[in-house]
């Protein structure tokens, strides 16, 4: 079983996000964080983790990046059980059995992203087009294979936005969108 970690290859997220999640948190897209916000008013770090973040679930701060990791099924049930909680006391679900239904759909979702071998990191592009919103996924694996990652390594990235003329072992990752 694979889920999703943050990852922070440098300190820009610190900046960029009203509050960053810590790396090595377990993560889900957290679009739902969205779900009664008119996007065109969202602005700065808001309008940032909308467009480009990953919620991390302890801290729900949010991660520019996040890498895929093996899991068991213990990691799996303590994230499901973390986010529920997050989802009864701070967004209002009606009860813990609404709150773990809606957590572990939300990290069956996260699980169907980690296709890819592990390590491989993952960026999300979020927009907002004829009312609804949509997710892009792009991956981005190391040249050449697996190796430690630098804040200023030359990454492959997979997804519709790259140039085919420079794209090396191509992959588009969960059909490339999510609405």
């Amino acid at each position: 079983m694979k889920l999703l970690r943050t990852i922070r290859l440098d300190p820009s997220d610190k900046f960029v996000f009203e509050r960053a999640a810590e790396p090595g948190e377990w993560a889900v897209s957290g679009a739902f964080m969205f779900a009664d916000v008119d996007p065109a008013t969202l602005q700065g770090k808001t309008r940032t983790a909308f467009r480009a973040g990953f919620l991390g679930v302890d801290s729900l701060g949010w991660s520019t990046l996040v890498q895929i990791v093996e899991a068991t099924a213990e990691n799996r049930a303590a994230l499901v059980e973390t986010l529920a909680q997050r989802l009864l006391q701070n967004f209002g679900a009606p009860d813990m059995q609404a709150a773990q239904a809606a957590a572990d759909e939300e990290v069956h979702f996260s699980e169907s992203l980690c296709t890819q071998p592990a390590d491989t990191l993952i960026a999300v592009h979020r927009t907002f087009e004829d009312g609804e919103l949509h997710e892009a996924f792009r991956t981005l694996r190391p040249r050449g294979g697996p190796k430690p990652l630098r804040a200023f390594s030359f990454l492959d990235v997979e997804g519709e936005d790259t140039d085919p003329a420079e794209r090396v072992d191509l992959v588009n990752l969960v059909q490339g969108e999510r609405k």
